[in-house]
């Protein structure tokens, strides 16, 4: 799953080259207009009172810049960022040291925050409503419970499953984002900014076929010019032409719309095998040899968004228009029961 070409996974290796793209101000980031407008007033008006930001949620499908905004807000504040994940704070004693550990408006960036154990989240809570935490010291009958006041600080939580933050976590933020799939002329922009970061020739039209197959997804997009960079240098003369970018991305099976291999291997599972559909989620991940979750988490989102495939109560459809984007003649209905043959378009 992390070697796929299209995944908004990043792979260790990719985050040290990543954050050198990544634009360290809000002047600098491109799309998501509307978070960047509200963010900008909350960061002046912080400023201006020489107070801590509020907390800030930020939520949606993964590599679309959740953790570049946090880095943003940080520099823009002038403080410093520490940043952790919810499945590494495995117990309340390992919050209360990093909460302990934090100056005056320093923010604490919580990436996965919607897997924070119970006990963690529950301490969590009066450190961000009343900036204190309480600490049990001693153990059996002569334990005693001593509260620790904490400097004012922001925390900026980061998730992908917004709906799996309870409500007392979820309504200790002051400012709920959601981050929105990025357009066309967006994605544009990043390429020709992240092209010019890396020293690559690429004219307009081949930069616009990059950005029509990165799923509106930024990190997509880098990914997919550094793969049509190698394939220009080598190929080619160096320059990334139109031609250049839709031979490499054919070569490396990502099609005119994003889709790779794996999504193409679903849809023709539950067209071929299921007759369209409806089939269970279980049943679609072991026919696919693929995690439940992870054709939930990764590779649905996008192929609802196209509208190639429906989720019932009975499970998941193959729509029409993934039958005509894979070049099959969809039965009668939107999906389903009839068998599937070739078009003859």
């Amino acid at each position: 799953m992390g070697d796929r070409l299209v995944s908004s996974n990043v792979s260790e290796e990719e985050e040290l080259i990543e954050g050198s793209l990544r634009p360290h101000h809000l002047s600098e980031y491109v799309g998501q207009e509307k978070i960047k407008a509200n963010l900008s007033i909350l960061l002046e008006a912080a400023r201006r009172r020489n107070e801590s930001v509020d907390h800030v949620l930020l939520y949606g499908p993964p590599g679309l810049g959740k953790t570049t905004l946090c880095n943003i807000i940080a520099a823009e504040m002038g403080v410093n960022l520490r940043t952790t994940s919810g499945p590494a704070i495995e117990h309340a004693g390992d919050l209360a040291s990093i909460l302990t550990s934090l100056q005056p408006g320093e923010i604490l960036f919580i990436d996965e925050i919607h897997r924070l154990a119970r006990a963690v989240e529950e301490r969590l809570y009066s450190a961000m409503e009343d900036f204190a935490i309480d600490v049990m010291i001693g153990k059996g009958p002569s334990a005693r419970s001593l509260r620790l006041n904490l400097p004012p600080f922001t925390v900026v939580g980061a998730t992908t499953r917004v709906g799996s933050l309870t409500a007392p976590l979820r309504d200790r933020f002051g400012a709920i984002y959601r981050m929105e799939y990025y357009d066309q002329d967006a994605l544009q922009r990043i390429v020709a900014r992240s092209a010019r970061i890396l020293r690559v020739m690429a004219q307009e039209d081949g930069i616009a076929e990059i950005a029509s197959r990165a799923r509106g997804t930024p990190r997509i997009v880098n990914r997919l010019l550094k793969r049509v960079r190698d394939y220009a240098q080598v190929r080619a003369d160096g320059v990334i032409t139109h031609e250049v970018a839709k031979a490499a991305l054919d070569a490396m099976e990502v099609d005119e719309i994003g889709l790779d291999q794996t999504d193409r291997n679903m849809l023709m599972t539950i067209i071929q095998k299921f007759n369209g559909g409806p089939v269970g989620l279980d049943t679609l991940a072991a026919s696919t040899s693929e995690d439940s979750e992870t054709i939930e988490d990764v590779y649905e989102p996008y192929l609802l968004q196209l509208g190639f495939i429906a989720r019932t109560p009975r499970g998941r459809v193959a729509m029409r228009a993934a039958y005509e984007h894979l070049g099959l003649t969809a039965p009668g209905g939107e999906g389903g029961q009839s068998s599937w043959i070739i078009s003859s378009k």
